[in-house]
């Protein structure tokens, strides 16, 4: 039997939403640690951090595409045409996975440290090996859910 050791998460109340451009849609701190279960071994500020730079990357991503729902005078991403799913538009759920999965893929980048790695009978590489495939997964869910919110191809293949 092995003990495991988790932190407590914040106290509710304490994590403030983070505003985005008016665009996108805001995310709630609380909401992100509940949906992707992250316990108090990220810190607030981490998580600040990392929400912040995912903010940044995928709405950079994503600029012509949201200027060219401007133009068509869709102010905010609600206001993008799209099916809607338990009573909120499809486009926001994808905006969020996308911002999840960044963050959750910064956070597995960040706190994996070669030093609380197991030692021994090739167990260090075995779970080194998890990490990556785990960090890919983060990153294959990040590409899908962009290419979904602009109704992209997931997949761009050329035959050489």
């Amino acid at each position: 039997m092995s003990f495991v050791a988790t932190a407590n998460p914040p106290a509710k109340g304490t994590e403030a939403t983070v505003r985005n451009d008016g665009f996108w849609p805001d995310i709630d701190r609380e909401q992100l640690r509940a949906d992707i279960r992250l316990d108090g071994t990220v810190t607030p500020d981490r998580l600040h951090k990392a929400l912040l730079a995912a903010m940044w990357s995928v709405n950079d991503e994503l600029r012509p595409w949201k200027l060219a729902q401007i133009v068509a005078g869709r102010p905010t991403l609600q206001d993008v045409p799209a099916d809607q799913l338990d009573g909120r538009s499809v486009k926001v759920q994808q905006y969020r996975a996308a911002i999840y999965a960044h963050v959750q893929g910064q956070l597995a980048e960040a706190y994996r440290d070669i030093d609380t790695l197991p030692q021994g009978a090739g167990k260090e590489a075995r779970v080194m090996s998890a990490i990556e495939t785990r960090i890919d997964s983060f990153n294959q869910a990040l590409r899908w859910a962009v290419a979904d919110l602009q109704d992209a191809p997931r997949v761009i293949a050329a035959l050489l």
